[in-house]
């Protein structure tokens, strides 16, 4: 059974969904196929959205509703409280002195969670104002990303996979394993800093449902998830919008609010998309390689082999959408929407979309047709969108509001990539050494 959250029926959330649509929104029975990608400036009755009033007044609040009711499920509220339970230490002489390291454990309550989050904070010391960062969610634990000896070692479940891993529980011979991957000293080099939490902390990516936060959020006398509780991307999301509180809230002096960019790779990538679309406090997103679920078109022939299928993913990781969403495995017609409307939410905020040519599962030629899909959203907005017809060549990065980015290579992130996203965010946001 899919691990979900029982919280149906709380639709004002921090993202500002009316809680009068989810109502009428018809159930599967009754939506029609449409196998065109549907119009992101047209309403779900069938009225065009011509200003950008009522995109942000009608059409982004229903799409709000619209992923989360029959794709992603309903995030959780912000807590009613939430405090820095512990600062765990921090280290001004990290990476020789260049940066200051430092780890904080967060608690929340309203309701109470007896799980903690571990907020791994790296901040350049040399910078003529507050920094730009990055917050990102990673799958090994924060140990993994430097081999800082006081990094905390997650106590719940791991990847096999994960270096150090024993009995799918993470050890101290992780330290630094995925330091090629997150290349902190590349980020402080150019200017930035990166915020970044384990998924495992609220939710370990396993079909067991009741071992993550969610079971704090049930109802009186609820046993089970209903069809519109989170999966584990809409929970994970919720811990990028807790990060952002983090820093918002006790960093201001030391970070640019203004330059709070989200960053993830493949199921982190959909959650980055996530993330970003329903808080416009994120001011830049990098969902690399994210493919089905995320930046890639749920509408593909169900029989494909090559690209990833929702039928395929539902079958593989039910866990990570909520119970409407499987509904749609043999019916992708019949969704309301397609990805580009996700992207669309961001709009006018950039958005890069990278890939690697070798990872063709994650298709790198439908998530460009996604950007050509939110294009008019963004014009409407007054924004430049995508400054191009055709994908770029390989290794050349389209620089625009929509941007786009493909390399040789294999799905992974690594050190070429994040100079690729450090770029992209120069431009976008403004360097990080001004």
């Amino acid at each position: 059974m899919p691990k979900v959250l029982g919280f149906a029926t709380f639709i004002v959330l921090a993202v500002t969904v009316s809680n009068t649509m989810a109502a009428d929104f018809p159930d599967f029975a009754s939506l029609p196929s449409r196998p065109e990608l549907p119009d992101p400036l047209v309403m779900l009755d069938g009225s065009k959205v011509t200003t950008a009033a009522d995109w942000n007044t009608k059409r982004k609040p229903e799409l709000k509703a619209l992923f989360q009711h029959y794709m992603y499920g309903y995030l959780p509220p912000k807590p009613q409280k939430w405090t820095v339970e512990e600062v765990s230490f921090s280290d001004d002489a990290f990476l020789d002195g260049k940066a200051t390291l430092s780890e904080s454990r967060l608690a929340f309550f309203g309701p109470e969670l007896k799980h903690r989050l571990h907020v791994l904070l790296v901040l350049p010391n040399k910078r003529s104002g507050p920094a730009p960062v990055f917050v990102g969610m990673n799958f090994c634990g924060n140990h993994a990303l430097a081999s800082h000896p006081q990094i905390h070692i997650p106590e719940s479940w791991v990847y096999k996979s994960c270096a150090g891993s024993e009995n799918e529980r993470a050890t101290a011979k992780g330290r630094g394993a995925q330091a090629d991957v997150w290349n902190l000293d590349l980020i402080i080099e150019r200017g930035y800093g990166l915020a970044c939490f384990y998924s495992g902390d609220l939710d370990p990516d396993t079909a067991d449902f009741s071992d993550g936060i969610e079971p704090a959020f049930y109802k009186p006398g609820q046993t089970a998830p209903t069809p519109t509780d989170p999966g584990a991307i809409a929970t994970w999301a919720w811990g990028y919008h807790r990060v952002v509180d983090f820093l918002v809230e006790k960093h201001a002096q030391a970070i640019d609010v203004n330059r709070i960019a989200a960053v993830g790779h493949s199921r982190n990538g959909k959650t980055t998309l996530l993330a970003a679309a329903l808080d416009e406090r994120i001011a830049l997103a990098i969902p690399h390689q994210a493919g089905c679920g995320g930046t890639a078109p749920d509408r593909v022939a169900i029989d494909r082999k090559d690209v990833e299928t929702i039928r395929r993913i539902n079958t593989v990781f039910p866990h990570w959408f909520c119970d409407n969403f499987p509904l749609f495995n043999e019916a992708p017609d019949k969704l309301p929407f397609d990805q580009h409307c996700l992207l669309a939410l961001c709009a006018p905020r950039p958005v890069l979309y990278s890939n690697a040519v070798e990872d063709q599962w994650a298709n790198p030629d439908g998530q460009f047709e996604m950007l050509k899909g939110a294009d008019p959203v963004y014009r409407l907005l007054g924004s430049t969108g995508l400054e191009a017809k055709e994908k770029p060549e390989l290794s050349k990065l389209l620089n625009g509001k929509l941007g786009y980015y493909i390399r040789p290579g294999k799905h992974s992130m690594d050190r070429e990539d994040w100079g690729v996203f450090l770029d992209y965010a120069d431009k976008q946001l403004g360097s990080g050494k001004r």
